[in-house]
């Protein structure tokens, strides 16, 4: 049977407004363009659903215009909307995002004090999962950050991970989102789990500093990760499986219009195509280029 991946996410789902000038790092006054849905876990589930899986999304928007800019992307991919909160009274989350000319980005973010934060992982939401039939289930680190979110994302990945649910994880270190103190105990406890595990160089360079792809890999497969990719941005993609398999090629040439969420887009193919399981490596790890902004 010719089965659709299943493919769940707990996390953040916010809207998103760029500078529409360069180096002013939110300190200067001028302009910006946006709402644009986004959230490292709504840009996820939303490139998942669109590369043919079933999806599911856990998370917290608020009843007001920019919540709906986010659920009506999302439902009209595909995306089962029935675990997406919708909190009266409290703003849907935002991020600020500005460009520089060495290629940095700088945040300014509303996810703590917003709807993103105040989605539910209670029994029922359990339930639901587990009533979902999930493949696999993925998490970016940036809905770590916060220790009221990292509680309740872990609550699902726990239970999730009990019922022999692939665990994907993309660390996604964000550093403007460093608020829980036990935020890098976290961000362990989610690798440990970890089925596939999806670090870009900055992850690598603060969670395994000096360390080859090999080491750290044998590492996690031995905890049972069964595939680690590493995202080397335009310098394309590097894979190791638990079985051997490996991977190591360059970027696809593209000009780029905003590489904002192209990570998480390469995170969603890699996974949904990983889960439905009908393609090697080097196929799952050569992810489109996703539309700017969802745009």
């Amino acid at each position: 049977m010719n089965r659709a991946a299943r493919v769940g996410c707990v996390g953040d789902l916010l809207v998103e407004f760029v500078a529409t000038s360069r180096n002013g790092r939110h300190k200067q006054p001028g302009g910006y363009l946006g709402p644009y849905p986004s959230g490292a876990a709504g840009i996820f589930i939303d490139q998942a659903a669109q590369v043919g899986g079933k999806c599911i999304f856990v998370g917290g928007i608020g009843d007001d215009a920019f919540g709906e800019v986010v659920l009506q992307r999302l439902v009209a991919h595909g995306v089962e909307p029935k675990l997406i909160r919708i909190i009266k009274g409290v703003p849907t989350g935002t991020a600020f995002v500005s460009y520089n000319d060495d290629g940095g980005r700088d945040f300014v973010y509303n996810i703590i004090l917003s709807a993103a934060a105040q989605f539910d992982v209670d029994d029922a939401t359990i339930a639901a999962l587990a009533a979902f039939d999930l493949d696999v289930i993925h998490v970016s680190g940036s809905a770590l950050g916060d220790a009221g979110m990292a509680a309740k994302v872990l609550r699902a990945v726990r239970a999730m991970h009990a019922k022999g649910v692939g665990i994907s994880f993309d660390p996604n270190v964000r550093k403007e989102l460093i608020g829980n103190p036990a935020y890098f105990a976290s961000v362990k406890e989610m690798a440990a789990m970890s089925s596939i595990f999806l670090p870009s160089e900055e992850d690598v360079a603060t969670l395994y500093p000096g360390r080859a792809l090999e080491d750290y890999a044998a590492e996690l497969f031995a905890g049972g990760a069964r595939a680690v990719v590493l995202k080397k941005g335009d310098k394309g993609a590097e894979g190791l499986t638990k079985d051997g398999e490996r991977a190591s090629f360059p970027a696809h040439k593209v000009d780029v219009l905003d590489p904002t969420g192209a990570g998480d887009c390469f995170c969603a193919t890699f996974v949904t195509l990983w889960a439905k399981a009908h393609s090697t490596l080097r196929r799952r790890c050569a992810a489109p280029p996703p539309p700017a902004r969802w745009r």
